[in-house]
């Protein structure tokens, strides 16, 4: 089923987030979509919802921008009542509420990740529909579908800053370049104790990979061009 009403803007998307040693990696693409037409082509999917909590969105950007504004605010009364910075866990959780209580209503995947003093680094997806779900590195967005193999034959568990870097940057290339509501630029925010740091890497200096080439008769080394004959219509 279409999830999204007549003329709502969708952010097609590819998004991901990363568990390292010492933080968490999260990129996004930047392309948002009205359908075929390009509307926003430097998108920032990765929304700050508190000191060291961001999330990735996917879906619907009306929708999400709301959801996301909502937990920012939840955070802030958080810290006031309790006077200290919350975990990120609370914060996938109030994302879940939203997104469960509200899943017919709403088009939402969306990636919690952050650190906290409690837990260190953490990663949760919240898929359509709502569940919620702890993992070392997740995925999302229309983009993720041709990226699942290539995140399961890479991730390797103890990775540093560096190599979890090069991961989000490799896999959100290889989505981008498959995906037709994916493209731009990609945007990343390493997040550990000592803060956030935003990386930029531009449309022109992505990892480039084999993209494939058509290969006509005559490359055929040897082979015989043969003209095509129209086919005789009794």
């Amino acid at each position: 089923m279409d999830r999204l009403k007549s003329g709502e803007v969708n952010l097609g998307t590819s998004i991901m987030a990363v568990q390292f040693d010492h933080g968490v990696v999260i990129g996004a693409d930047s392309r948002t979509t009205t359908g075929s037409y390009i509307a926003n082509r430097v998108t920032d999917k990765l929304t700050h919802v508190h000191d060291r909590i961001y999330c990735c969105r996917s879906g619907s950007a009306a929708d999400t921008q709301a959801i996301a504004d909502i937990v920012h605010y939840a955070l802030q009364l958080y810290t006031q009542q309790f006077g200290a910075a919350p975990p990120v866990s609370s914060a996938a959780a109030i994302f879940q509420k939203f997104c469960y209580e509200n899943k017919d209503a709403l088009s939402a995947g969306i990636i919690v990740a952050g650190w906290d003093k409690e837990v260190g680094p953490s990663v949760y997806n919240i898929p359509l529909g709502g569940g919620l779900f702890r993992q070392p590195w997740a995925i999302g967005g229309s983009g993720s579908t041709y990226v699942y193999g290539y995140c399961d034959a890479t991730y390797q568990e103890g990775w540093g800053k560096d190599e979890a870097i090069q991961f989000v940057k490799n896999t959100l290339a290889l989505a981008m370049s498959r995906d037709g509501s994916s493209g731009g630029v990609i945007r990343m925010c390493v997040i550990t104790e000592e803060g956030v740091e935003r990386l930029f890497v531009p449309g022109d200096q992505l990892p480039k990979f084999w993209e494939g080439h058509e290969v006509l008769p005559a490359a055929i080394k040897g082979a015989k061009v043969v003209d095509p004959v129209p086919m005789a219509v009794e």
